[in-house]
């Protein structure tokens, strides 16, 4: 099984932005975490801050994957591009956020790609990413 974790913007500054909103480890470490915990599946990572670089990725893997875990971050509430990105390919996207996105500010309670991804996990911290690759696995 082949699962990638597609991280957008600022996402890079985990372990160092708002470490009260979004812990203090990097992705990088969390990742190995991850690693070692599903070392039956194949997992991989991508991170950009640049938009049209999420949607050449979501082509690239949105035929050959089995599962592709999005958090977009800041795009999750401005990118149709994104959503249509996600309603092109065919394989299933859960949208991920670290922190609840319905416990801040009222632009970050409405996302253009949940209504194209097959479910969303939010506000469980770092280990919103488990959640999502147990709910691909079960």
């Amino acid at each position: 099984m082949k699962i990638i974790i597609i991280n957008g913007p600022n996402l890079n500054l985990l372990g160092k932005r708002e470490p009260d909103v979004y812990g203090s480890l990097t992705f990088e470490q969390y990742f190995i975490q991850l690693e070692n915990k599903y070392q039956e599946i194949e997992l991989t990572y991508y991170q950009s801050n640049i938009e049209g670089k999420l949607i050449d990725k979501l082509h690239q893997v949105g035929f050959e994957y089995d599962a592709i875990i999005l958090n977009a971050g800041a795009y999750t509430h401005t990118s149709i591009a994104l959503a249509d990105a996600i309603r092109a390919i065919t394989t299933p996207v859960i949208e991920v956020h670290i922190s609840n996105t319905f416990a801040r500010e009222t632009f970050r309670h409405h996302s253009y790609i949940s209504p194209v991804c097959t479910g969303i996990i939010v506000g469980f911290g770092l280990k919103s990413y488990d959640l999502a690759i147990a709910s691909i696995l079960d």
